[in-house]
C-alpha cells in the first residue's frame, strides 16, 4: 500500500515537471514563431496576406480615432466592438497601430457639441441621425460611424457604416463589418504610399469636362496623381521612352490606367491605335460609354426628345476585346424619381415626383470586390451590353438592371407623358439586363492586321499584337461618373448625391472601387469579396417557443449539476465500500 502511494506521488511529480517543461518550450517557440488560429467557418478573424504585408512594412505610428463610443444602440455597439477587434488583429502584426475610441456627443453644452459635429463633417465624416426610445421617452441621437486615421501629419477619414438604400439594417451592419478590413487597410495604404500611381482622364472627344467630374477627380487624387490628357495622336500622351540596348528606345506606359468618360465625338484611328497599344503594354481602361445620346436638357423646354445612336467609332475596338454595346435604352420600374411640374399656386410652380423609367437604379447583387456590398447606383439613359467571343478573356458581369425592366431601341422617342400613365407591368419583364462588365486576360490588338497608314512606317512604336495580362471595365452609361450641380449656388454636388431626392447613391464607391481594382497590384481589394454569414434568429419561432427555451435554459443546468453530483456520490460510495471490504 505504501509503495503504491509512492508510485502515485512520483507519477504526479513527473507529470507536473513534464507539463511545466512543455509550457516553457511552447513559450520559447512562440517567441520565435508567430501564428494565430482562426476556428470560424468563414475565417472572419484572419487577415488577408495583402493586409499582413502592409502592416509589417509600417515604419511609424498609424493612429486611429474612432467616433463610436458612449451609449450606442445595439447595432452600432456591435460595429464598435468589431472595429476594436479588427484593430487588435492589426496590432497583432504591427506594434505601430494605435487607436482611441471617442464619443463626440460627450460635450455638456449644445454649442460645444455642435462645434464638434461641424468639425467632423468638415474633416469628411458623415453623421447618422437616429431617433431612439428609452423608458417611453423618444430622443434624437447623432452618431458619427467613422474614424480619422493619421500618419506623419497626414489624415484621412474612413466611413465605417456602409449605407445601403432600402436594405435591412442587419444586412447593412453585416456588410459594414465585412468591409472593415478593406476600409481600414486602404486608409493605411493611402497614407503610407510615398509615390502615387498616375491615372489619366482622357478628353478631346467631347467627354465630361472637369467640373462635371470634379468630385470624382478629387476622390481619385487621394490615391493617385490624376492628369487630364488629350491624346491628339501623340505617343508621349500615354507612353514614355526609356533607353534600351536595342536599335530603338523602348516605350513604357506613363499611366497605370486611363478613364474614358462619356465621349460624344468619334475617335480618330490614330488615337484609337495609341489606346490599343497602351492596353497591349498592360495598361488598364475604365470605359464609361453612352451608346445612345439622350439628354434631359431638351425636356426642360419640351415634353419630348429623341434618343439617337452615339457614333464615337469605338464599336469595332470594344467588340474585338470581347464586348458589344447595344444601341438601346433601358426602362426599369426600379427607377429614380424626378420632379415634374404639376400645377401653379399663385406665382409658385408646384412639383411632384414621378419615377422616370429611363433613370434605372441598380442594386448590385454580384459578390465581386468591385460591387460587393455597395449602395444602389443611379444611372441616366442607361444601355445594355453583351459579351462576345474573345479567346483568353474572362468576362464578369458586374451590374444588371432589375428583373422588372425592358429595352427600347434607338432612335427612341423619350416622352414625359409616360409619367402620367400607369405602367403595364407585363411589358417590364425582360430583366435582369447586363450593363457593366469586367474583362480580364491577354487581349489581341484591334490593329493586328490594320495599323493606321501614317503610323505603319514608325518602327520606334514597337507594335505589340497581343497584350500582357491586363483588365478593363466597360459600363454602358457615361453619366454614372457625372456629379450634379447646385444651380442656385453654382457649385458641383458630391458624386452620387441626388439633389432632388436628397439621397446619396453608391456611384462614387463604384468608380473608386473600379479604378482601385484596375490599379491594385497588392491584392488588397480582394478583401471586399469576403462574405460573413448573417446568422439571424427565427423571430417567429422565438416568439412561439419562448417559454420552452426559457424553462430549458433555467432547469437544464440545475438538472445537469444534480445528475453529475448524484453520479459522483454513487462512484465515491462504491469506491469506499470496496476499500472497507479489503481492510
Amino acid at each position: 500500500m505504501q509503495d503504491k502511494k509512492k508510485n502515485i506521488k512520483r507519477g504526479n511529480i513527473t507529470a507536473l515537471i513534464l507539463g511545466v517543461a512543455i509550457v516553457i518550450l511552447v513559450n520559447i517557440i512562440a517567441a520565435f514563431v508567430f501564428t494565430r488560429i482562426d476556428l470560424t467557418t468563414e475565417k472572419r478573424y484572419s487577415l488577408s496576406p495583402a493586409t499582413k504585408k502592409l502592416l509589417k512594412k509600417l515604419d511609424d505610428i498609424v493612429f486611429f480615432k474612432i467616433y463610436l463610443a458612449g451609449d450606442l444602440p445595439p447595432g452600432f455597439q456591435r460595429l464598435s466592438n468589431e472595429t476594436k477587434e479588427m484593430l487588435d488583429e492589426f496590432r497583432a502584426y504591427s506594434d505601430n497601430i494605435q487607436y482611441e475610441f471617442v464619443n463626440p456627443s460627450s460635450y455638456p453644452s449644445d454649442k460645444d457639441r455642435n462645434d464638434a459635429y461641424r468639425l467632423l463633417v468638415e474633416r469628411g465624416l458623415q453623421p447618422t441621425d437616429l431617433r431612439v426610445t428609452k423608458k417611453g421617452a423618444s430622443s434624437q441621437l447623432i452618431i458619427f460611424p467613422g474614424a480619422m486615421v493619421s500618419y506623419h501629419g497626414k489624415e484621412v477619414p474612413v466611413q465605417l457604416l456602409m449605407a445601403q438604400l432600402q436594405e435591412d439594417p442587419n444586412k447593412v451592419l453585416n456588410n459594414s463589418i465585412q468591409s472593415l478590413e478593406y476600409n481600414l487597410a486602404s486608409a493605411i495604404k493611402n497614407l503610407t504610399t510615398a509615390i502615387k500611381p498616375r491615372v489619366a482622364i482622357i478628353e478631346g472627344q467631347g467627354e465630361l469636362d472637369q467640373l462635371e467630374t470634379l468630385d470624382f477627380q478629387n476622390a481619385l487624387s487621394e490615391f493617385y496623381n490624376v492628369d487630364r490628357v488629350t491624346i491628339n495622336s501623340k505617343i508621349s500622351s500615354l507612353a514614355i521612352r526609356i533607353k534600351s540596348d536595342s536599335a530603338h528606345d523602348a516605350l513604357l506606359n506613363k499611366y497605370r490606367a486611363i478613364i474614358i468618360a462619356k465621349p460624344t465625338k468619334p475617335f480618330e484611328e490614330r488615337d484609337k491605335f495609341l489606346i490599343d497599344q497602351f492596353i497591349m503594354r498592360g495598361g488598364k481602361v475604365l470605359w464609361l460609354i453612352d451608346p445612345v445620346f439622350a439628354s434631359m436638357d431638351s425636356l426642360q423646354k419640351y415634353s419630348t426628345t429623341m434618343g439617337i445612336p452615339n457614333d464615337i467609332n469605338l464599336e469595332d475596338m470594344l467588340f474585338n476585346y470581347g464586348v458589344r454595346l447595344n444601341i438601346n435604352l433601358v426602362q426599369d420600374m426600379n427607377a429614380l424619381p424626378i420632379p415634374v411640374k404639376t400645377g401653379q399656386v399663385g406665382n409658385q410652380p408646384q412639383f411632384d415626383f414621378f419615377k422616370w423609367y429611363f433613370f434605372p437604379v441598380l442594386t448590385p447583387s454580384v459578390k465581386h470586390p468591385i460591387v460587393n456590398g455597395l449602395n444602389a447606383i443611379k444611372t441616366e439613359f442607361l444601355s445594355t451590353l453583351d459579351t462576345v467571343t474573345a479567346p483568353g478573356i474572362t468576362k464578369t458581369i458586374l451590374l444588371e438592371s432589375s428583373p422588372y425592366s425592358r429595352t427600347v431601341n434607338a432612335p427612341a422617342l423619350i416622352d414625359l407623358e409616360i409619367l402620367k400613365k400607369q405602367p403595364n407591368e407585363r411589358m417590364f419583364n425582360k430583366g435582369p439586363l447586363p450593363v457593366a462588365v469586367l474583362l480580364e486576360g491577354k487581349f489581341t490588338s484591334s490593329y493586328l492586321y490594320r495599323i493606321p497608314p501614317d503610323l505603319a512606317g514608325n518602327a520606334s512604336l514597337g507594335f505589340k499584337p497581343t497584350s500582357k495580362k491586363t483588365k478593363m471595365i466597360v459600363i454602358a452609361d457615361g453619366d454614372l461618373v457625372k456629379n450634379q450641380f447646385h444651380y442656385s449656388k453654382g457649385f458641383p454636388m458630391p458624386l452620387g448625391y441626388d439633389q432632388y431626392t436628397k439621397q446619396t447613391f453608391g456611384n462614387k464607391d463604384l468608380v473608386m472601387n473600379a479604378v482601385n481594382f484596375l490599379c491594385d497590384d497588392s491584392g488588397l481589394i480582394s478583401v471586399r469579396s469576403r462574405e460573413l454569414k448573417l446568422r439571424m434568429l427565427d423571430t417567429a419561432r422565438v416568439a412561439k417557443q419562448r417559454l420552452f427555451w426559457q424553462l430549458l435554459n433555467i432547469l437544464l443546468p440545475i438538472l445537469l449539476i444534480a445528475g453529475f453530483g448524484l453520479v459522483k456520490y454513487r462512484l465515491r460510495k462504491r469506491a469506499f465500500a470496496g476499500t472497507v471490504r479489503k481492510n
